[in-house]
Formats: structure tokens, sequence, C-alpha cells
């Protein structure tokens, strides 16, 4: 009886944390400090919160995974309200740091709402950016890591140019890569490409090296070509490598983006928030973290969807 009256109230923790927020949020006036905001965004958003929170409390009296999902995840949940609270009073409400470096909650919504075509114009830009990057990134280090891998000779001549180029950081490219492409889009899909490349060659070349030689044995005894050794044989058993050579690569995308996109893009999540950074605008800088927080994990969490699907027999191993 204990152990389900604790889990019921691990229910009710998401509910009590967003409740403890809004009235922090309600009972403490903003410091005169910060520019007064014409809107209340934040609170509106918590009182939407609070609503899901209890709405998905009752559900959990009739969905069992529901239910699972609030008594494993509430107690986390309450602590980041806790955190919450902790940069609303340091911030909005004391002023205890820098206010022009801290703005409040508030005046970074109003970013979002105020902005939002401006928003999904640079968060547009930037997928076009990253997609044609890793795209191009992708196909070339999977076909450079399959010759590397599978031909002694290729691996002779090239390795050692890759060894000298490959770990140089993409973004150390930048002003060379300017200065060649005709236009700054065209340069930023190039750096992002090369940040792809080098770790997709890399762990798909180690993935087909490491393959046991009985396999392409006895793919020879049964009268298999060089085709059938590499897409039948050494590819499906380089695919635990070769995903994490594209996360790993995905990480550095991120990274050559944000970068590339501040020197010269006209849009960007990067250029939005060099742009917002320049005119002491935190409350955009503030946005264009949060943007670039939810850009990386939707990408990589679909990214897990599809390695879920093609190695299931590896599930667990790693986790996002």
């Amino acid at each position: 009886m204990g152990r389900k009256c604790f889990a019921l109230i691990k229910r009710l923790f998401p509910a009590l944390g967003i409740l403890l927020v809004f009235l922090v949020q309600v009972a403490i006036p903003d410091s005169s400090l910060h520019p007064e905001s014409k809107h209340h965004y934040y609170e509106g958003l918590l009182f939407i919160l609070l609503g899901m929170s209890l709405l998905f409390f009752a559900l959990s009296f009739f969905v069992k995974k529901i239910r699972e999902d609030l008594t494993e995840k509430g107690p986390f949940l309450l602590g980041a309200a806790g955190l919450v609270i902790v940069i609303n009073l340091a911030t909005a409400k004391f002023a205890l740091l820098p206010v022009i470096f801290f703005p409040t909650y508030n005046n970074v919504l109003a970013v979002f709402v105020e902005q939002t075509s401006l928003l999904a114009k640079c968060v547009w830009y930037s997928f076009k950016l990253l997609l044609l990057g890793v795209f191009w990134g992708v196909l070339i280090g999977f076909i450079t890591g399959v010759c590397l891998g599978f031909s002694k000779k290729v691996y002779y001549w090239i390795n050692p140019y890759i060894k000298l180029i490959g770990p140089i950081p993409a973004t150390a490219w930048i002003p060379l890569v300017l200065t060649t492409f005709p236009t700054p889009f065209g340069a930023s899909v190039f750096i992002i490409a090369l940040s792809v490349w080098f770790p997709v060659q890399l762990m798909t070349s180690s993935g087909i090296q490491n393959t046991s030689k009985v396999y392409f044995e006895v793919g020879k005894t049964l009268g298999a070509g060089t085709f059938f050794q590499v897409f039948k044989i050494a590819v499906p058993a380089a695919l635990p490598n070769i995903f994490q050579g594209v996360f790993n690569g995905i990480c550095a995308a991120f990274i050559a983006l944000m970068t590339a996109e501040m020197f010269g893009a006209k849009y960007g999540i990067g250029w939005y928030i060099s742009y917002q950074k320049a005119m002491m605008m935190y409350a955009g800088v503030y946005a264009g973290l949060v943007l670039i927080a939810v850009f990386c994990t939707v990408i990589i969490t679909s990214l897990f969807k599809v390695r879920k699907r093609l190695l299931g027999w590896q599930k667990g191993l790693i986790k996002w």
C-alpha cells in the first residue's frame, strides 16, 4: 500500500513542479532592472504545461505506458522545475546576474512569438545546409571507407593522405573555402560534408577490416563475386561501426554548421545567434540556443529510430 501511494505521488511530481514554478513567477515581482514585458508568454506557457501534466496524470490511471513513464521520470521533472525556479530567481526576480546577458523567461519567449517568420526561415536554411552537407559527407565517407576497408591497394595509396588531412578540424578550412567557393552556401555545405566525411570513412573502413575473414572465404567458396562480398558480407557486418561514424559525424556537423553560418551566411541559426549577439540582444541569443537544442535532439532521435530498425539485435548497446 505504501509503495502504491508513493508511486501515485511520483506521478504527481510533474504537475507539482510546474505549479511551484507558476506560483514563484506570479508571487514574486520581476526586478525593475529588467525591461518590462508587455505580454505574459511565460505564465501562459506554464498554464498550458500544467494542464498537460494534469491530463497525463489522469490518463496514467488507464494507460500503463504513461503510468510507468510518469513514475520513472516524475522525480527528475520535479528536480528540473526546481532548477527553473533557481534560474528565474537569479535572473528575473532578484537580478543577481548581469541583466543584459541574462534576460527573463518572458523576454526569451517573446522572441519566439514576435520573430516567428525569421526564426522559421533560419531553421529551414540550417536544415538545408545540414541535409546537403550530411548527405554528401556520409555518401563520400561511405564510399571511401568501403574502398579503404576492402582494397589493400587503395588503403596503401590513399590512407596516408587521409591520416594527414582527416584530423584537421573542418572549421579550420573556413578562410580558404570561403575564398574558393563562389557562394557562402556552397562553402558551408563543403565544410559540413568534410566534418562528416572523416568519422564515417574511418568507422566504415575499420568495421570492414575487422570483419572475420572466414565470412569472405565462405563467400568465395560459394562463388560470391566482389559486389556480393562488399554489400552482402562486409557492409552488413560493419553497420554498427558505420552508424557510430554517422553519429560522430552528425555531432561534428552541428559544430561546423553553427561556425560556418557565422561567416557570410544570410540566414541560419548560427547566423541568427551571431547577429543577436552583435546587437547585444541576448534574449535572441538564448532563443537561438533553444532552437539548436531542439533541432539537434529531433535529428539525433530520428537517427536512433532508424538505427533501432536496422540493428534491432544491438538493442541497448547505445542509448539516447
